[in-house]
């Protein structure tokens, strides 16, 4: 049986280290915080948050910071490196001990896939991962599920469809590992240059139903939700090698309506660049910006329960 307790003082690293039981609890608690969101809670009065992002953000520094004062606490900020003692050559490990003599609970971005994992070793206070390099994305995941859950009623018996950039996106990295502990069937969309990463698919093949393809139009028919990510310039090292594949996938209002099912939702992690056309977002189909509500729900949940304040 799933507690509380269980989550009190943990850090919040992976996808991996969670199975559905804990998924559930926590998405059941975002439910909770989402009525408190808008009344007003007491719950991490005195509690301080660090907020550390070593790469561009909008979305989850802005709903992490927004989470823990919706719960009354407190947060400290470095949204740029070039501002702190990194930029002298402090190593992560240093950063980390010393942020956490200040702090309650830290949340970060950093562009190292094996950040998070370094963080956690030296961190006593407790550490959440908020996107590392391009492993993985735990917390984006969450508010994904949740908005899954709000949009369809339910996760279990969906056919998802994850299209783009999957080798590059750590939020489908996330996702898929997360998705193994519900009864889902899975689709990966991609050319080859940008398929999922074969040990993602290693994670998961053995609980769930996962299916590579590259023809999106053709898949549409199948899908109850549509995961779009972008192509990540940033993960290229030429902008010949980005300009390949950078309009592989691009879903406009004619693609919805000709080839999707008429209630598929369309997701997206944000930020887009052209893999959406606007003339998809008046559809009611298009759930991408209410998305991000669900990440000050579920990021007061983890938040909430990471302190043992809920």
């Amino acid at each position: 049986m799933v507690s509380k307790a269980d989550f009190k003082g943990k850090h919040f690293i992976s996808m991996s280290d969670y199975g559905r039981p804990q998924l559930d609890y926590i998405l059941n608690v975002a439910d909770e915080m989402a009525k408190l969101e808008k009344q007003g809670s007491q719950l991490a009065r005195g509690k301080v948050l660090a907020s550390l992002f070593m790469e561009p953000s909008t979305r989850t520094r802005l709903s992490f910071e927004s989470a823990m004062f919706r719960l009354s606490g407190s947060v400290t900020t470095v949204a740029d490196p070039m501002t702190s003692s990194i930029k002298k050559g402090e190593t992560l490990e240093d950063t980390i001990r010393t942020v956490m003599n200040y702090v309650d609970i830290i949340a970060m971005r950093h562009p190292d896939n094996d950040s998070a994992t370094r963080a956690a070793k030296v961190s006593t206070v407790p550490f959440i991962n908020g996107g590392s390099g391009t492993w993985e994305h735990p917390t984006q995941t969450l508010l994904d599920l949740h908005c899954m859950r709000t949009a369809k009623g339910r996760i279990d018996g969906l056919t998802i469809g994850m299209v783009g950039d999957l080798k590059n996106g750590r939020t489908v990295h996330s996702l898929l590992k997360a998705l193994r502990n519900y009864d889902v069937k899975v689709y990966c969309v991609a050319p080859d240059a940008l398929k999922m990463k074969p040990e993602v698919i290693e994670e998961v093949k053995d609980r769930i139903e996962v299916t590579e393809v590259s023809d999106l139009p053709r898949t549409m028919p199948e899908l109850d939700v549509v995961y779009m990510t972008r192509v990540q310039r940033e993960r290229f090292a030429t902008q010949e090698e980005y300009d390949k594949v950078k309009d592989s996938y691009i879903m406009d209002r004619k693609m919805v309506q000709k080839h999707g099912k008429k209630d598929v939702a369309i997701m997206h992690p944000l930020p887009r660049v052209n893999e959406i056309n606007t003339d998809v977002d008046d559809l009611p189909n298009a759930w991408y910006f209410r998305q991000m509500k669900h990440g000050i729900y579920t990021r007061m949940a983890i938040i909430a329960l990471a302190l043992g304040v809920y």
